[in-house]
């Protein structure tokens, strides 16, 4: 550690309260809530801040890392907030170096608290660390932001689950509103996420259908048509959250897609490891033709087809044939209807007879690649949604769905 540190050094970092840093509080029910600055963000500032203060006087070798924080939270700041850290150092030991630090909105105060940095020697730590990776258990971790349920399956109300022979065999059961995604497919989803979760031996391989003619045609509607913006939001949120689930379950899952694939049905596609739809099958995101845009599922959606072609399928709202689907990346294989349970079946034995632990393994690192603010992303989609929903175009795109009609929209 270098000389000329002293107490009363200070310095300060600005940031933008992204999508990234905030939490929705509101519980899970559908009753609304509000977004804000996260408390383990607002503590991440402020470490970033009392970094900052070290950073001219240490070594090449040298890192300074957290080892006690004692803070108070005292008021939230909004999505998209111009926040401040500040952070004075106020006495110096050895390589430990303790601060007072303060998060603002603006020129009101966030959160004010005691902070102490130690100056650590980055080779050691390394070494430490590989030791305990070593040192892993062998069990089946539970993955980050799921509850497990290691009890019953429990009962489920839109969707049937069929476990047989290592297999989760999920149907989703609203075939005369062609599997439209609603606020009870939402709770069944949740309790059965948690449950897979919870079953990862039991069920090694997961597989989404839907009843009838249909895969899944979106969100419902006329269902839409009847919330708050609060429950709309909070709906919205959930369903986010449900969908970017199915990347830290430890299965892998597969879509067999037949007919429409339309809005939540399509990002439920895109949120599988594996989608094999057949050569009628239709999938698109035509929320704009209904006056607004996609609440969620962006992430995935760009993840599996690239920028450009999320542009075309949200910005057209037009359905896309299976074929185009395949080049674009949508899905992986089509096949004849009468040959997709067989192809979704040979690759789910396929799935089967690969070692589990490695399967679950590989599954987990090829999803931690992706930007670790990208899970969060959706409550600025939900933002945008909201905003939306709540103007003339919206109310007209909603009736014009009900009467079957075209929408006229008239908003500038």
């Amino acid at each position: 550690m270098r000389t000329g540190l002293a107490t009363g050094a200070t310095d300060r970092l600005e940031w933008i309260v992204g999508p990234e840093h905030v939490v929705h509080l509101g519980g899970a029910s559908v009753a609304g809530g509000v977004t804000v600055f996260s408390t383990p963000s607002m503590i991440l500032l402020m470490e970033r801040t009392a970094r900052k203060v070290l950073a001219p006087y240490l070594e090449d070798h040298e890192a300074s890392v957290g080892v006690r924080v004692e803070i108070e939270h005292l008021a939230g700041a909004p999505l998209a907030a111009k926040v401040h850290g500040e952070a004075r150092v106020t006495a110096i030991e050895g390589r430990t170096v303790d601060f007072d630090v303060a998060a603002y909105d603006g020129a009101e105060l966030l959160g004010r608290g005691r902070h102490r940095r130690a100056v650590v020697a980055v080779d050691k730590l390394r070494e430490r660390v590989a030791q305990k990776i070593e040192r892993l258990g062998e069990g089946i971790m539970t993955p980050i932001g799921i509850e497990a349920n290691s009890g019953e399956l429990p009962q489920l109300e839109t969707l049937k689950c069929e476990v047989r022979g290592g297999v989760a065999r999920v149907t989703l059961n609203r075939p005369k509103k062609n599997n439209a995604v609603n606020a009870a497919m939402t709770r069944d989803w949740e309790s059965l996420v948690a449950w897979l979760a919870g079953h990862a031996e039991a069920a090694r391989v997961v597989i989404i259908q839907g009843a009838g003619e249909n895969f899944c045609a979106g969100d419902d509607v006329p269902e839409v048509g009847t919330l708050s913006p609060d429950d709309a939001r909070a709906l919205s949120l959930r369903q986010a959250e449900m969908y970017l689930a199915f990347a830290r379950l430890p299965q892998p899952v597969i879509a067999a897609i037949d007919g429409f694939a339309l809005g939540a049905g399509c990002v439920c596609a895109v949120s599988c490891d594996f989608r094999i739809a057949t050569t009628r099958a239709r999938l698109g995101m035509p929320e704009i033709l209904l006056g607004w845009p996609p609440g969620y599922g962006l992430t995935q959606l760009t993840a599996a087809v690239g920028k450009a072609a999320a542009l075309d399928l949200c910005l057209t709202g037009r359905q896309v044939q299976a074929e185009e689907a395949r080049g674009m990346g949508l899905v992986n294989r089509v096949v004849p209807p009468m040959r997709l349970a067989a192809e979704v079946e040979q690759l789910a034995s396929q799935l089967l007879a690969c070692p589990a632990r490695a399967l679950r393994e590989t599954k987990a690192r090829l999803h931690a690649d992706q930007p670790w603010q990208a899970g969060s992303a959706y409550l600025a989609d939900t933002a945008a949604y909201i905003r939306c929903l709540q103007g003339s175009d919206a109310r007209e795109g909603i009736d014009a769905f009900r009467a079957k009609r075209t929408a006229k929209f008239s908003e500038p």
